[in-house]
């Protein structure tokens, strides 16, 4: 069946030319030198703007000979806000510290610009008071502000990577990360892990929207462009009060590894190491970086927090990079042999800094501090690190500058989420969107018609902002979490009534009077990291609802606009197939008005903004094509990489392509909870009456409380806690009902894995439901004290037996619970129904 239109050569000279996007910023491989040919170097040296400054590397050499070992091996440790106090920064002295995602003043997702410049005032302060450790060395903060100030409420929110790589404007991206640095600055915060420089080659990667393309060569350009918005231009505005410390990560190769698997193994050679996934860094220490953050990821085989060859010999040597490397979230505990709390093979092999998290923070300093006094860590080792790290502090003024309150930015919160600031953003969305699809030229469209707006993404500003909005993940976040930003619904509307038309919001897409056109948007839920893997591109797979959508619309002879919410190119040929125009947005971030700017004309028919955007990855023909690596003239893209319609031009896809996926339509494992809620699973606690869905990393509600914490990743795991002062629950809760009904016709099991961390009380009951009054609530204690106190395990329960119970699996709207009014605490870090239950399967 014919897929395109796009002529064969067309296609294949597409095909060639998204694929030099990986050849032409390559270094050559030979070099002519008279006679002979000299090979080039796979890592190029970089010639940083900014030079070795003698008075202070002088200045340097005279504190470190001040400075005592644990004031050294202090400056290497980074602990997170919600794990140290102002008295711990008083007693260490640590070189910096950071707030994870959706780690808050206060624990209070609510905090204030306020609230935020009061402990960067306290942080500092207590940093610089030498009456405990001796040291008046100033600490930073570092804050993930990947797409704005993601983490305040009210902050301008930018499209993520992967729409900013549409719109392939570096000039634009410098001025986005310009107007974040003085957002960040506002709140007294030094240091932000940005920019995500991973040429990502396969789709199955959670992280895929943190890049800004396939292609080496944009991932480069932007690179550098960030860096000067972030920092300013060296010899110029560099670090100046309007400007941050910026962090090139994830050094390297995290958007190569094998099946997409985030923390994977990125298996290629090193000139494909290079010329690939490097490309960012070169663009980034060519415009001056003044940190690299170091990956979770491994290089055939190495983890490269524990590779001496990338961290020091490539990055520091062969490349010239004389500021500091940080490291992840806890990513030195994965090098083999080490933990978080110790692990010397770290430093010696080039980390600078250790992102310690958690109470793991206190045993890293100490065993550190007695590995450097038994020789384990040469004293060269730790005075390297520290003059990188007191050389960046010094380029940053950090020692001379005002207190973070006494900052010329700080407290002028007038500037987060500012009119021009939102104006820059709104831009941003316009040139970020591509059009796949435009049936009869019908985008864009008259203002003054009937408009339906419909589909989950309409009026959902958390959605279309995506994962680290808020958040870690960008869940639990409603409208009211971003004052001044705009829904893309919001957007239509205020333009459309201006022009004298009608725009109803209709999410499930219901309405009385036939409109004259509806608008879809509809997509993917946030996700962020590891928990946006997934095995297959097919979108909605198994569960096609936003499909079912499109086809009753145009089955009513609607005409059907597509607007599709997503981080990455997916297998939509059914949704393509049943829409007349087709969008991708991605993820446009708070100010969703600038997808009404193109879609809409103005009032008097006039287009308002061209539709410019180009993809950044080409987009799959089939569900299994996800890995760019695969994609060639013989195997070709839907469209390729670079593609995107303008206005007035010939559609190139038909109505019919193909919508057979070749895949088993066998049940497969479904996912509850895997790191963390599985959309659309949220966690709900229940006490007292009361109810409340988890939102932060740490919360409590009456008599339980629930926390986040390292299992085997980043918090990929959570504790439970009853008080046993009243009856409470927790359940993973569904916004809809779920039909789950192939799970029962199969043999199937509710496969729930948890570690009980004191005594099951004798009340334990399991909890499912189905909506009001249906559900299941049985005893459970007897199969848990089965289990092992302390110890990982995993219950099977018979899908089936849960049915007979009571549980009505066309409905599912909570699919796995515990409640008890005694003191009880367990852990759980995997939730999912599985096809086939095991011979041990519980039947209740």
């Amino acid at each position: 069946m014919q897929q395109s239109k796009l002529p064969k050569k067309m296609l294949a000279t597409c095909i060639a030319l998204a694929l030099m996007g990986c050849t032409e910023v390559a270094t050559d491989t030979t070099q002519d030198s008279g006679a002979e040919q000299v090979k080039a170097p796979i890592w190029p040296a970089i010639a940083s703007p900014v030079a070795l400054d003698p008075a202070i590397e002088q200045r340097i050499t005279e504190l470190l000979a001040e400075m005592t070992l644990e004031q050294k091996v202090a400056q290497m440790i980074q602990p997170e806000i919600r794990d140290i106090s102002v008295e711990d920064m008083r007693r260490y002295g640590f070189g910096s510290y950071l707030n994870g995602g959706g780690a808050f003043p206060n624990n209070d997702k609510y905090a204030t610009p306020q609230d935020w410049i009061a402990l960067a005032e306290s942080m500092y302060q207590a940093s610089v008071d030498d009456s405990q450790d001796g040291s008046t060395i100033p600490t930073m903060w570092g804050t993930d502000a990947v797409h704005g100030h993601n983490n305040v409420i009210g902050a301008t929110i930018f499209p993520h990577n992967i729409g900013l790589g549409a719109a392939n404007n570096p000039e634009l991206i410098e001025q986005i990360a310009a107007v974040t640095a003085r957002e960040v600055m506002v709140t007294g915060i030094d240091w932000v892990f940005a920019p995500t420089v991973a040429a990502a080659q396969n789709l199955r990667w959670g992280r895929t929207y943190e890049s800004y393309s396939e292609n080496p060569a944009i991932v480069r350009d932007y690179a550098a462009a960030i860096v000067r918005g972030l920092q300013g231009t060296p010899g110029e505005n560099f670090l100046s009060e309007q400007h941050v410390i910026s962090t090139v990560k994830h050094f390297v190769g995290d958007g190569g590894t094998t099946d997409g698997i985030d923390q994977g193994n990125t298996e290629v050679d090193e000139e494909t190491l290079s010329r690939v996934h490097a490309q960012g860094y070169v663009g980034g220490l060519e415009a001056g970086a003044q940190t690299v953050m170091a990956s979770f990821n491994s290089w055939n085989g190495e983890k490269i927090h524990g590779s001496e060859y990338l961290l020091t010999d490539v990055l520091k040597q062969k490349m010239g990079f004389d500021g500091f490397v940080v490291g992840d979230w806890n990513g030195h505990g994965q090098i083999p042999g080490c933990s978080n709390h110790d692990c010397p093979q770290a430093a010696n092999a080039g980390l600078d800094v250790y992102m310690v998290p958690t109470g793991a923070w206190k045993p890293l300093y100490e065993n550190l501090v007695q590995q450097v006094r038994d020789g384990i860590i040469p004293q060269t080792r730790v005075d390297d690190a520290v003059r990188r790290i007191l050389r960046v502090k010094m380029r940053a003024g950090l020692f001379n500058k005002p207190s973070p309150a006494q900052r010329p930015l700080a407290g002028k919160t007038e500037l987060i989420g500012s009119d021009a600031h939102r104006a820059i953003a709104r831009d941003a969305v316009r040139q970020s969107l591509v059009l796949l699809k435009n049936n009869g030229q019908l985008l864009p469209l008259n203002p003054s018609q009937h408009i339906l707006v419909a589909g989950s993404g309409a009026d959902n500003i958390g959605q279309q902002s995506g994962g680290w909005t808020i958040s870690w993940q960008g869940t639990g976040n409603t409208n009211a979490d971003f004052p001044g930003g705009t829904s893309i619904y919001a957007g239509i509307a205020e333009q459309v009534e201006q022009a004298g038309g009608k725009a109803v919001l209709a999410p499930t897409g219901t309405y009385q009077d036939q409109p004259d056109v509806a608008v879809v948007v509809f997509g993917e839920e946030p996700y962020a990291e590891g928990n946006g893997d997934i095995a297959n591109l097919d979108y909605q797979r198994g569960n096609a609802t936003d499909l079912a959508l499109l086809q009753q619309l145009q089955a009513d002879g609607i005409p059907v606009v597509a607007l599709f919410i997503s981080g990455r190119p997916m297998w939509v040929n059914p949704e393509l197939n049943a829409a007349d125009a087709f969008m991708a947005i991605w993820l446009p971030g708070s100010e969703g008005a600038g997808v009404a700017d193109v879609i809409l004309r103005n009032a008097a028919g006039e287009i308002q903004y061209p539709v410019q955007g180009k993809l950044p990855f080409s987009w799959p023909a089939h569900p299994a094509q996800a890995d760019r690596r695969s994609v060639s003239t013989d195997n070709p893209p839907l469209l390729p990489q670079g593609f995107g319609l303008a206005y007035g031009e010939e559609n190139v896809l038909t109505d019919q392509l193909p919508v057979q996926t070749g895949n088993s339509d066998g049940t497969v494992s479904l996912a509850i909870f895997d790191r963390a809620p599985q959309s659309p699973w949220l966690i709900e606690l229940r006490s007292g009456g009361e109810r409340d869905i988890v939102e932060s990393s740490i919360q409590q509600l009456g008599t339980i409380r629930t926390q986040t914490f390292d299992d085997q990743v980043q918090e990929d795991a959570r504790t439970m806690q009853f008080s046993g002062e009243g009856v409470a629950a927790f359940n993973f809760v569904s916004p809809f009902p779920r039909d789950l009904r192939a799970y029962a016709e199969q043999d199937s099991a509710l496969a729930v894995t948890l570690r009980l961390d004191s005594e099951v009380p004798e009340d334990a009951a399991l909890t499912l439901f189905c909506g009001e009054n249906c559900g299941i609530h049985a005893p459970v204690a007897q199969h848990l004290k089965q289990l092992s106190s302390g110890e990982w395990a995993t219950l099977n329960f018979n899908v089936q037996c849960l049915q007979d119970l009571g549980l009505d699996m066309a409905k599912v709207s909570g699919i796995f619970g515990l409640e008890s009014a005694q003191p009880w605490t367990l852990s759980f870090n995997d939730v999912r129904l599985v096809p086939s239950a095991t011979t041990d399967s519980i039947c209740l």
